[in-house]
Protein backbone atom coordinates (compact mmCIF):
# COMPACT_ATOMS: atom_id res chain seq x y z
CA UNK A 1 0.00 0.00 0.00
CA UNK A 2 1.24 3.70 -0.63
CA UNK A 3 1.52 6.44 2.11
CA UNK A 4 2.27 3.24 4.93
CA UNK A 5 1.49 4.95 8.41
CA UNK A 6 3.92 5.58 10.21
CA UNK A 7 4.49 6.01 13.97
CA UNK A 8 6.65 7.76 16.20
CA UNK A 9 7.18 8.54 19.95
CA UNK A 10 4.88 11.12 19.52
CA UNK A 11 3.49 11.38 16.02
CA UNK A 12 1.18 9.62 13.77
CA UNK A 13 1.88 9.79 10.06
CA UNK A 14 -0.92 9.09 8.16
CA UNK A 15 -2.65 9.86 5.00
CA UNK A 16 -4.94 13.21 4.87
CA UNK A 17 -9.14 12.17 4.37
CA UNK A 18 -11.91 14.36 3.87
CA UNK A 19 -12.93 14.38 7.71
CA UNK A 20 -9.53 16.38 7.50
CA UNK A 21 -10.31 19.68 5.64
CA UNK A 22 -10.66 21.88 8.43
CA UNK A 23 -6.96 21.00 10.13
CA UNK A 24 -5.72 21.11 6.34
CA UNK A 25 -7.71 24.90 6.23
CA UNK A 26 -5.50 25.68 10.21
CA UNK A 27 -2.11 25.11 8.32
CA UNK A 28 -2.72 26.41 4.99
CA UNK A 29 -4.42 29.71 5.70
CA UNK A 30 -1.50 30.80 8.58
CA UNK A 31 0.43 33.68 7.23
CA UNK A 32 3.65 32.79 8.99
CA UNK A 33 3.44 29.42 8.16
CA UNK A 34 2.79 29.96 4.54
CA UNK A 35 5.47 32.55 4.20
CA UNK A 36 8.07 30.42 2.67
CA UNK A 37 5.58 27.85 0.73
CA UNK A 38 5.25 28.73 -2.99
CA UNK A 39 1.61 28.56 -2.99
CA UNK A 40 -0.74 31.69 -1.11
CA UNK A 41 -2.38 31.21 2.53
CA UNK A 42 -5.70 29.73 1.90
CA UNK A 43 -8.94 32.42 2.34
CA UNK A 44 -11.77 29.61 3.04
CA UNK A 45 -12.56 25.92 3.79
CA UNK A 46 -13.50 25.11 0.51
CA UNK A 47 -9.98 26.22 -0.72
CA UNK A 48 -9.04 23.71 1.77
CA UNK A 49 -11.38 21.27 0.05
CA UNK A 50 -10.07 22.16 -3.01
CA UNK A 51 -6.23 21.88 -2.18
CA UNK A 52 -6.90 17.96 -0.86
CA UNK A 53 -8.58 16.72 -3.49
CA UNK A 54 -6.09 18.58 -6.10
CA UNK A 55 -2.95 18.13 -4.10
CA UNK A 56 -3.80 14.96 -1.72
CA UNK A 57 -6.65 12.67 -3.38
CA UNK A 58 -4.38 12.39 -6.61
CA UNK A 59 -1.10 11.18 -4.54
CA UNK A 60 -3.12 8.49 -2.58
CA UNK A 61 -3.94 6.96 -6.08
CA UNK A 62 -0.13 6.32 -7.65
CA UNK A 63 1.50 2.69 -6.62
CA UNK A 64 4.03 4.95 -4.32
CA UNK A 65 3.53 7.80 -2.48
CA UNK A 66 4.82 9.71 0.77
CA UNK A 67 2.06 12.47 1.59
CA UNK A 68 1.11 12.51 5.08
CA UNK A 69 -0.49 14.33 7.77
CA UNK A 70 1.62 15.26 10.88
CA UNK A 71 -0.55 14.43 13.92
CA UNK A 72 0.25 14.03 17.28
CA UNK A 73 -0.89 10.68 18.85
CA UNK A 74 -2.92 12.28 21.35
CA UNK A 75 -5.54 13.48 19.26
CA UNK A 76 -4.14 12.28 15.74
CA UNK A 77 -5.49 15.53 14.56
CA UNK A 78 -2.83 17.41 11.49
CA UNK A 79 -1.31 19.82 12.84
CA UNK A 80 1.45 19.77 9.86
CA UNK A 81 2.58 17.83 7.05
CA UNK A 82 5.60 16.35 5.37
CA UNK A 83 5.94 14.59 2.06
CA UNK A 84 8.17 13.31 -0.25
CA UNK A 85 7.38 13.66 -3.83
CA UNK A 86 8.01 10.93 -6.65
CA UNK A 87 9.72 12.85 -9.50
CA UNK A 88 12.87 12.82 -10.47
CA UNK A 89 13.90 15.11 -7.38
CA UNK A 90 11.85 12.88 -4.38
CA UNK A 91 11.90 16.10 -2.81
CA UNK A 92 11.22 16.29 0.80
CA UNK A 93 8.89 18.63 1.69
CA UNK A 94 6.84 20.10 5.10
CA UNK A 95 4.79 22.01 7.08
CA UNK A 96 3.89 22.77 10.74
CA UNK A 97 1.19 25.20 12.22
CA UNK A 98 3.20 27.76 14.43
CA UNK A 99 2.20 26.74 17.72
CA UNK A 100 4.09 23.75 17.51
CA UNK A 101 7.31 25.08 15.96
CA UNK A 102 10.60 24.99 18.12
CA UNK A 103 9.74 21.18 19.22
CA UNK A 104 11.43 18.53 16.74
CA UNK A 105 7.97 17.93 15.17
CA UNK A 106 9.46 18.12 11.64
CA UNK A 107 12.87 16.98 12.58
CA UNK A 108 11.00 13.25 14.38
CA UNK A 109 9.20 13.34 11.14
CA UNK A 110 11.15 13.58 9.20
CA UNK A 111 13.43 10.85 10.45
CA UNK A 112 10.57 8.56 10.40
CA UNK A 113 9.53 9.34 6.74
CA UNK A 114 13.31 9.08 5.18
CA UNK A 115 13.48 5.70 7.39
CA UNK A 116 10.66 4.53 5.21
CA UNK A 117 11.73 5.43 1.79
CA UNK A 118 14.86 4.11 2.14
CA UNK A 119 13.22 1.12 3.48
CA UNK A 120 11.47 1.18 0.21
CA UNK A 121 14.30 1.75 -2.17
CA UNK A 122 14.46 5.01 -2.95
CA UNK A 123 18.02 5.92 -4.19
CA UNK A 124 18.06 9.59 -2.82
CA UNK A 125 15.75 12.69 -1.76
CA UNK A 126 16.68 16.26 -2.11
CA UNK A 127 15.28 19.02 -0.26
CA UNK A 128 15.49 22.87 -0.83
CA UNK A 129 15.09 25.64 1.44
CA UNK A 130 15.30 29.93 1.01
CA UNK A 131 17.98 31.22 2.48
CA UNK A 132 15.75 33.84 4.68
CA UNK A 133 14.82 30.44 6.12
CA UNK A 134 17.67 28.89 7.86
CA UNK A 135 15.80 26.88 10.34
CA UNK A 136 14.36 24.53 7.56
CA UNK A 137 17.88 23.84 6.61
CA UNK A 138 19.04 23.14 9.89
CA UNK A 139 15.90 20.69 10.17
CA UNK A 140 17.72 19.12 6.50
CA UNK A 141 20.94 19.13 8.44
CA UNK A 142 19.32 17.12 11.26
CA UNK A 143 17.90 14.42 9.58
CA UNK A 144 21.59 13.63 7.91
CA UNK A 145 21.17 15.76 4.66
CA UNK A 146 24.00 17.62 2.78
CA UNK A 147 24.66 20.78 1.71
CA UNK A 148 25.08 20.71 -2.24
CA UNK A 149 24.67 24.37 -3.85
CA UNK A 150 22.32 27.10 -4.03
CA UNK A 151 20.47 28.46 -7.01
CA UNK A 152 17.74 31.48 -7.94
CA UNK A 153 14.44 30.83 -8.81
CA UNK A 154 11.60 32.47 -9.60
CA UNK A 155 8.79 31.30 -7.47
CA UNK A 156 5.60 30.74 -8.91
CA UNK A 157 2.21 31.33 -8.39
CA UNK A 158 3.82 33.96 -5.70
CA UNK A 159 6.12 35.11 -8.22
CA UNK A 160 9.26 36.60 -6.72
CA UNK A 161 12.73 35.82 -7.09
CA UNK A 162 14.11 33.67 -4.24
CA UNK A 163 17.74 32.40 -3.30
CA UNK A 164 17.39 28.04 -2.50
CA UNK A 165 19.65 26.04 -0.69
CA UNK A 166 19.92 22.51 -1.73
CA UNK A 167 20.33 19.59 0.31
CA UNK A 168 20.54 15.89 -0.51
CA UNK A 169 20.87 12.46 0.63
CA UNK A 170 21.51 9.35 -0.95
CA UNK A 171 20.66 6.02 -0.08
CA UNK A 172 22.36 4.04 -2.29
CA UNK A 173 26.12 4.35 -1.95
CA UNK A 174 26.55 6.79 -4.64
CA UNK A 175 28.04 9.44 -2.57
CA UNK A 176 29.16 11.24 -5.69
CA UNK A 177 25.85 11.70 -7.51
CA UNK A 178 24.28 15.26 -6.93
CA UNK A 179 20.78 16.26 -7.93
CA UNK A 180 21.64 18.68 -10.78
CA UNK A 181 18.56 19.76 -12.24
CA UNK A 182 17.75 22.89 -10.26
CA UNK A 183 21.33 23.79 -11.00
CA UNK A 184 21.23 23.16 -14.54
CA UNK A 185 18.21 25.06 -14.75
CA UNK A 186 18.82 28.53 -13.33
CA UNK A 187 21.08 30.75 -14.33
CA UNK A 188 22.60 31.58 -11.11
CA UNK A 189 23.48 29.08 -9.21
CA UNK A 190 26.25 28.77 -6.91
CA UNK A 191 28.03 26.95 -3.83
CA UNK A 192 28.18 28.51 -0.84
CA UNK A 193 31.29 27.73 1.58
CA UNK A 194 29.65 28.53 4.96
CA UNK A 195 26.00 27.01 4.84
Amino acid sequence: MNTPQLETERLILRRFTKNDIDALYLILTDEDVNTFLPWFPLKSREEAQAFFETKYVPEYEKPQAYAYAVCLKEDNCPIGYIKVDMDESHDLGYGLRKEFWHRGIVTEAAQAVIAQVKKDGLPYITATHDINNPRSGGVMKQVGMQYEYSYEEQWKPKDFLVTFRMYQLNFDKNNGFIFKKYWDNSAVHFVETEV
